[in-house]
């Protein structure tokens, strides 16, 4: 799958870098042991974080600057990222879902960056273009319903939207049955490195999703 980032992106997001990720994969129910993996990172979280500070995270920070720049309010449309954050720290319970969707959760809330997760036998096209969400833009957010996706950063494919900081399309959402994954894990500024971000997705997906094939590439305006 080849990535594109339009004019529109890197004209308010100029040092963006995708981490792109392909693999092989499976999805059973979370397991009891990437649960408690993900309820010990929560617990770090609120130990660490003040509600006034989860916005002060470089990549969450970074993340709002862009969505202001494109004119899109990041406290009515927040960053995924951010979310799961704000969650934790009032002590709120996050769902539990499937492997993939809790092991890209874990990632977020650790590096501090939004992260996409797509079943790439879903996505028209061997093609993404990250621009800017239009006016009127049809977007069924998982969970969510229809988002006004206008001014925000947007994945689309042949057919349309398929992914944003805030939410991911019910298109291109992960099942249990996905066996192809592709992940974009968006960093507007960096917090967690990028070779510490990398290692530990190849871990998370070696571990818990019996990941094979693992295909990552960084991609940029360099």
């Amino acid at each position: 799958m080849k990535i594109i980032l339009e004019n529109d992106i890197l004209s308010v997001a100029p040092t963006l870098k995708v981490i792109k990720v392909e693999a092989s994969v499976t999805n059973p129910p979370t397991s009891d042991f990437l649960w408690q993996e993900l309820l010990a990172e929560g617990e770090r979280i609120k130990s660490t974080f003040e509600m006034a500070m989860i916005n002060k995270r470089p990549g969450i920070a970074a993340t709002r600057q862009a969505y202001k720049a494109l004119g899109k309010e990041p406290n009515r449309y927040r960053p995924s990222s951010e979310a799961l954050c704000r969650r934790l720290v009032k002590g709120m319970e996050l769902y539990r879902t499937l492997t993939l969707i809790d092991l890209i959760n874990l990632l977020s809330v650790r590096s501090g960056y939004s992260i996409g997760g797509f079943d790439l036998d879903k996505i028209q096209g061997d093609t993404l273009r990250l621009g800017a969400g239009r006016e009127g833009e049809q977007f069924e957010a998982i969970g969510r319903g229809l988002l006004n996706i206008a001014s925000l950063p947007i994945y689309r494919d042949e057919i349309g939207g398929i992914g944003t900081p805030t939410s991911d399309e019910e298109r291109t959402k992960l099942s249990e049955n996905t066996s192809r994954l592709l992940m974009c894990i968006n960093i507007y500024g960096e917090e967690l490195s990028i070779v510490d971000t990398i290692n530990l997705t190849t871990d998370l997906l070696t571990r818990h999703a019996s990941a094979t094939d693992i295909n990552i590439e960084i991609i940029s305006a360099q």
